[in-house]
């Protein structure tokens, strides 16, 4: 038992990031990607399956526990931000330094493609045969809301610039 502790130890020693920054940036990556794979993961189960396995509060619940995991991988070693938006915020005040913000909006954003790219992945199948393989952003065999959101089709350009600048 002795030796496979000290095993472990040099193997920990080893392979362990020694600059604090990488590591931040690395926890801030994989706390964004498991917030995008299960909260992406949830919506691609409710679309592809036309709302038969599962609903609305599905889809909450799954983000809400998506961030909350995120939160709890990344928090100890970075803070889990998960969001450029909050490590900005973050920067504005005076809580984080601003060095950190490109790194962990570049560490963020490639989580997030990563997380999406593995729901892609997972449901690349079901995606190709909802929509009789033609992809669609909207409509009835639109799949790009899995991903994204996108305004409603009557919505027009200044009502909604007003929309996102008034929250």
């Amino acid at each position: 038992m002795g030796r496979q502790k000290d095993i472990l130890a040099t193997i920990e020693e080893h392979l362990r990031i020694r600059n604090k920054l990488v590591r931040q940036a690395l926890a801030e990556c994989l706390g964004t990607l498991i917030l995008v794979l299960f909260g992406c993961g949830s919506v691609a189960q409710i679309v592809l399956s036309r709302g038969t396995h599962g609903g609305f509060l599905t889809v909450n619940l799954a983000f809400g526990f998506a961030v909350t995991l995120g939160i709890l991988i990344s928090g100890q070693v970075s803070g889990g931000h998960l969001n450029p938006a909050v490590t900005f915020a973050m920067c504005f005040l005076a809580r984080e330094p601003w060095i950190k913000l490109p790194i962990y909006a570049l560490a963020q954003t490639l989580g997030a493609f990563l997380g999406a790219g593995i729901v892609f992945g997972l449901y690349y199948d079901a995606i190709w045969a909802f929509g009789s393989n033609q992809l669609y952003v909207t409509g009835q065999n639109g799949t790009a809301g899995i991903f994204a959101t996108y305004p409603s089709q009557h919505l027009n350009i200044v009502n909604g610039f007003f929309d996102q600048v008034r929250g």
